[in-house]
């Protein structure tokens, strides 16, 4: 049915590629530029990337305010007050203080004319219209001053920033009802496998349940792309082809998982090939998992054939489709979290290639240590659940030694001291 070509590939991958020069070759083929912009309420705008640096219209806050509940005064007026000689100040409802006056006052309210300091509600104590000072205050003392916290013309947020909730909230307390973001990338997804079957559907014998398409559909809403699910294609090239299509006609990025390797089924690499050049630049990158990967370009667009293997498939898109998606979303750099920890036992690695290991990081006395879930397994979805991060072993490196400190890329909180 496939001909010489499979009968090629079954040989195996004769030369593999590094990651840095995979993504380097694959970049060159490509023009990514952020998308457009759209315009949306600031209610709606946690997770997504602003598309401009966002001015400030206004002074935040608007006017001298009081930080704290209490007196509006002249700090002068308090000069040398304590407990053993307060100062005694006359209260007033006016909107501007005169000598030795003071007017009741609370947190967020706007400072009379005059006053220049707030003294905290515990340090007074009313007598009829009068109060006693028992602590000194100095000018500008519990006061929010005018642009404080913005000032007009202020760049309040950078574009390029994913809005996280505190962002939200200086957008509501400038006055800003809307805000303009980057548009969701828009990622194909597209499993491939004769196995394969729909969730909710009970697998027959040799059959499985497809989970990569919804594991990578929540790795792309994770990151604020809009996933578009193109189902499952069963092993022929005309179907792939079909579904290749319809994913480059409506994607920003698509991602096949599935058909990669070097099997009479693998055609997904040459069902690519027969569409359009360039077609496939990398074939067979030197990384575990992950080693069947291929990046191709079609219409301009980046493809990315990821292993059928769920972990190798979550590993393939960590180091190509999520570099992709935060260019298109134009933010420059947004690492996962990191941390140093120390090795729990010897690794062995692969000689040249770059291994992903994952661990669990636990903390014990006030120290991070890093337990090797399993080394390898790609197809074994646990060894993801069962780990919070990863470890990258280099390509000259035949493994690491037990007490190595190694850096931790974490995608899940960090556990109680235990062993895996």
């Amino acid at each position: 049915m496939f001909g010489e070509l499979n009968l090629a590939r079954l040989k195996g991958f004769e030369k593999l590629t590094s990651i840095d020069n995979a993504r380097s070759t694959f970049l060159k083929k490509l023009k990514l530029e952020k998308l457009q912009s759209v315009q949306i309420p600031t209610s709606m705008a946690l997770g997504r990337v602003t598309a401009e640096n966002v001015v400030a219209e206004n002074d935040l806050p608007p006017f001298d305010r009081s930080a704290v509940d209490g007196y509006a005064v002249k700090a002068k007026s308090t000069f040398e007050a304590s407990q053993f000689n307060p100062r005694t100040l006359k209260l007033t409802k006016n909107n501007k203080l005169g000598e030795n006056e003071a007017r009741e006052i609370w947190t967020g309210n706007p400072l009379p004319k005059g006053a220049d300091a707030v003294v905290m509600l515990e340090y007074t104590k009313t007598r009829q219209n009068k109060i006693e000072v028992w602590t000194p205050v100095t000018p500008s003392k519990n006061v929010s001053k005018k642009g404080e916290d913005v000032k007009k013309g202020d760049i309040a947020i950078r574009s390029g920033t994913r809005l996280k909730p505190h962002h939200v909230g200086l957008l509501a307390a400038l006055g800003k009802m809307h805000v303009r973001v980057v548009k969701k990338p828009k990622v194909a997804l597209l499993s491939t496998g004769n196995e394969l079957v729909e969730l909710g559907r009970k697998p027959e014998l040799s059959q499985v349940v497809d989970a990569n398409r919804l594991i990578l559909s929540c790795m792309c809403q994770e990151l604020g792309a809009e996933p578009l699910d193109l189902g499952i294609a069963k092993d022929n090239l005309n179907e792939i082809d079909a579904k290749i299509h319809e994913g480059i006609g409506k994607a920003d990025i698509l991602l096949t998982t599935g058909g990669t390797s070097i099997g009479y089924t693998d055609v997904v690499p040459a069902a690519v090939n027969q569409i359009e050049t360039p077609g496939v630049i990398v074939h067979g990158i030197a990384m575990r998992p992950g080693m069947p990967t291929a990046l191709a370009v079609l219409c301009g667009k980046p493809v990315i054939l990821l292993s059928g293997n769920p972990v190798a498939a979550m590993i393939g898109f960590e180091v190509f489709a999520r570099p992709l998606i935060l260019k298109l979303l134009g933010i420059k750099y947004e690492p996962r979290p990191m941390l140093e920890a120390e090795l729990t036992q010897k690794v062995p690695s692969a000689l040249g290639r770059r291994v992903f290991l994952r661990v669990q990081v636990f903390k014990r006395e006030d120290k991070f240590f890093a337990e090797p879930v399993r080394i390898k397994g790609a197809g074994i979805i646990s060894t993801m659940t069962k780990a919070n991060g990863y470890v990258i072993v280099p390509e000259d490196r035949e493994g690491l030694d037990e007490g190595e400190s190694v850096t931790v890329h974490l995608f899940d909180k960090i556990g109680e001291a235990q062993h895996v």
